[in-house]
């Protein structure tokens, strides 16, 4: 992990979520308070106005950065469980993970966000989308990353028919269904923004 790839990822992270701000604002409009486009693209813009400096950090330095801007920036649910993803993942990862030091420090930040959201997998939340993805990751093998980039987009669409049981689209109950959960859909950007750099 040197600092130009480093770069690179975070870039490529932040532009992408900036550029879906209307679809994740659409999504959200459909079952959730409206806002999750525009405070993930608030969020991101911090990052980016940084982006030189979190590259010139070690990782683990600059996912706790990350991390932190997300809690302080992005509001409402999002700011906490996606500030805890990174927050997580900077204890985790080593300067230069392995992908087997990837998928174990993703395993325990899909936990840490579990705990802090109170879900779990099969509720319509942005953990129907990493859990997957860190699934998919721990088992390696060949085209791992075109495969990663596939599941986590297949999973988001599988949200769609779900009834939502945490977070604000529960309280819809079954006009839930029918929507893909904004949360997945930002998680399965972030992911196919690393695959795509990684990849390349």
């Amino acid at each position: 992990m040197d600092h130009a790839l480093q770069k690179r990822l975070i870039e490529a992270i932040a532009t992408t979520v900036i550029a879906h701000v209307e679809e994740l604002t659409s999504l959200d409009q459909a079952i959730g308070d409206g806002d999750h486009g525009l405070n993930m693209m608030r969020g991101f813009k911090d990052v980016m106005a940084d982006v030189d400096g979190l590259a010139s950090k070690p990782l683990p330095d600059a996912l706790r950065a990350i991390g932190t801007k997300l809690v302080m920036t992005v509001g409402g649910a999002s700011g906490p469980l996606y500030g805890t993803l990174f927050l997580t993942l900077a204890k985790e990862l080593p300067d230069s993970p392995t992908r087997a030091d990837a998928a174990r420090a993703l395993e325990i930040a899909v936990a840490a966000v579990m705990a802090r959201g109170k879900s779990r997998p099969g509720q319509k939340t942005m953990l129907d989308v990493l859990a997957p993805a860190q699934a998919e990751l721990a088992a390696g093998g060949d085209d791992l990353l075109a495969r990663l980039k596939s599941r986590a987009a297949a999973a988001a669409a599988a949200t769609v028919p779900m009834r939502a049981i945490r977070g604000r689209a529960s309280f819809l109950g079954d006009r839930s269904i029918g929507h893909m959960d904004p949360g997945a859909r930002s998680s399965s950007l972030m992911i196919a923004a690393v695959c795509d750099v990684l990849g390349g």
